[in-house]
């Protein structure tokens, strides 16, 4: 608790955590997970926990309201993780947290280290601590989901300008301010996009080396190998489309316009240097990629306009947030004061 005078008033200051956990069918490892978490975080004057259910069809909102957690939001039908993730932000943030801490309902994250992660935050060192997980000691994760990790990650590093080893961790501290500024547009997961965001929006970000605990159960978000591989690089590539669009069309554009000049070239040769009639394809396929370069390159520029257009988008939305949870005493505002 921070006191200070001003103008003849005593004002103080009550630092929040909530600590967020989005759950579907948790009512066996919520219990476990629960037992963990700290009600007492050095910094802080309250920690709280917020559940998120996202369409369980068992007992975990009971598990959850026997077991005291503060706030409990459920959807009516599964929306998936990042949906989940989002509610209990925006959830949070009208709570009143200063802090935000997102951790999984099967126990993988080892509760004991969230000082540790939230610590650079209330230094004022960064407005996102990602928790970095000893990856390769992991046993249960298969050699494809490490591969995919590096990918993610590098991906996320390569978008965001940012210097994170694991991306796809879901244990994470985000700062009241931060948070205002998160819209995850997936419904499959939060992670990779999220510093993306946050990247581009020059917010700080740091990782922490954290712990984890062993399985609880088998993931929820990975259903088969071929299945999770999928939908990574689906994720991969779509992040990279809509956060990157003209670096994307455009690479594509000019590929296929090298494509079509190869077998242009290779007509012209031939029709200049035999007298014989023949070797149309070649022209009709030069053509055709070609043409496809040259609408994947105006392509290019609609993308990066629509781009443009939703980081206005963005501005507003962060503007509209302030507003609605009467936020004025955050990040660059503080420093005009």
């Amino acid at each position: 608790m921070t006191t200070s005078t001003g103008g003849g008033f005593l004002l103080v200051v009550t630092m929040k955590l909530i600590i967020q956990i989005p759950c579907f069918n948790e009512e066996n490892t919520l219990p476990i997970t629960l037992k963990d978490l700290p009600r007492e975080v050095d910094g802080f004057d309250v920690v709280e926990w917020c559940v998120i259910d996202d369409g369980s069809t068992d007992k975990t909102v009971e598990v959850a309201r026997s077991l005291g957690v503060d706030h409990i939001i459920s959807f009516k039908y599964n929306n998936g993780l990042a949906r989940a993730f989002m509610k209990g932000i925006e959830v949070c943030l009208k709570a009143k947290a200063d802090v935000i801490v997102n951790t999984d309902a099967d126990n993988q994250y080892y509760a004991g280290d969230i000082p540790k992660l939230v610590l650079p935050v209330l230094n004022g060192e960064a407005d996102m601590v990602i928790g970095e997980r000893p990856i390769k000691k992991i046993k249960h994760f298969s050699p494809f989901k490490k591969i995919l990790q590096r990918i993610g990650s590098f991906v996320v590093k390569t978008l965001s300008n940012t210097d994170v080893p694991d991306a796809p961790s879901g244990f994470r501290a985000i700062s009241r301010y931060a948070a205002m500024h998160l819209n995850i547009f997936s419904k499959y997961t939060y992670t990779m996009e999220s510093i993306i965001q946050a990247g581009r929006k020059n917010l700080k970000i740091v990782s922490v080396k954290i712990r984890t605990n062993d399985v609880t159960r088998k993931s929820k978000l990975v259903k088969s190998t071929l299945s999770y591989i999928f939908k990574s690089m689906v994720t991969i590539i779509r992040i990279f489309v809509v956060y990157n669009p003209f670096r994307f069309f455009m690479i594509l554009s000019i590929l296929l316009f090298i494509g079509g000049i190869i077998p242009g070239i290779r007509y012209l040769i031939l029709f200049i240097y035999r007298s014989e009639s023949g070797h149309i394809q070649s022209l009709i396929l030069s053509a055709i990629l070609l043409i496809m370069s040259v609408q994947i390159g105006v392509l290019a520029f609609i993308g990066d306009l629509n781009a443009v257009n939703r980081s206005i988008m963005e501005d507003v939305q962060y503007m509209l947030r302030k507003k609605n949870y009467k936020d004025y005493d955050s990040g660059e505002d503080t420093a005009k004061r």
